[in-house]
This record gives structure tokens, C-alpha cells and sequence, in this order.
């Protein structure tokens, strides 16, 4: 069965960073829009940001501009999420997704990773 799997969340002080890696091992990784969503305890599920399959379109969240940046290694099978200047309201279950395009419907999902930001 082909999966995702995140992994690089923990606990950071405020002000820190993190980098989440989802690792996607699917022969047509290159094929794929990986987008990066969390969801914090009591509320609904947010769209952070999303990368296209070629790299040529990015989306991020206004909550998320200018502190986080998404990238992807074809090579690697694997999108990274750079987590910079983290805010407790960061705080949450992050999850990555594979689907055709950013815009359209996720197929895959994988478990997600827990960041935990102190202030």
C-alpha cells in the first residue's frame, strides 16, 4: 500500500523552527500536488500550504506567509514544510496529502506529526 508518512514534528520554544518531511513512496511521485494541513485540538482542518507536482505553483495560508516555506526532492520521494518564527497558535497535527492538482481533491493522507509550540 502506498503511503505518506510525516515525520520532523516535536516541541519548540516560540520564536523557533522545525522542518516537516513527508515522504511519499509512489512510483509517480513526480505526478503528484503534496499539500501540508493541520488541525488543532477543537477546531477544523486548515490547509497550510501545497506544492504543484512540477514546483511551479505554491499556496500558503495568510497565517502561515513569510514564515514557512514548502519544497520537494522528486528524487527523495519527499516534500519538506520549513516551520520558521513558530507561534503557540501553530500548535496542532500536521498532515500531508497527495492529489492531483492543490486545488482539487486529496487521495492519500498520512497520519501526521504533532508540533507543540511553548510560549
Amino acid at each position: 500500500e502506498v503511503q505518506l508518512v510525516e515525520s520532523g514534528g516535536g516541541l519548540v520554544q516560540a520564536g523557533g523552527s522545525l522542518r516537516l518531511s513527508c515522504a511519499y513512496s509512489t512510483f509517480r511521485f513526480a505526478n503528484y500536488a503534496i499539500g501540508w494541513f493541520r488541525q488543532a485540538s477543537g477546531k477544523e482542518r486548515e490547509r497550510v500550504s501545497c506544492i504543484s507536482a512540477s514546483g511551479g505553483y505554491i499556496y500558503y495560508a495568510d497565517s502561515v506567509k513569510g514564515r514557512f516555506t514548502i519544497s520537494r526532492d522528486n528524487a527523495k520521494k519527499t516534500v519538506y514544510l520549513q516551520m520558521n518564527g513558530l507561534k503557540p497558535e501553530d500548535t496542532a497535527g500536521y498532515l500531508c496529502a497527495a492529489g492531483s492538482n492543490c486545488l482539487g481533491a486529496y487521495n492519500n493522507w498520512g497520519q501526521g506529526t504533532q508540533v507543540t509550540v511553548s510560549s
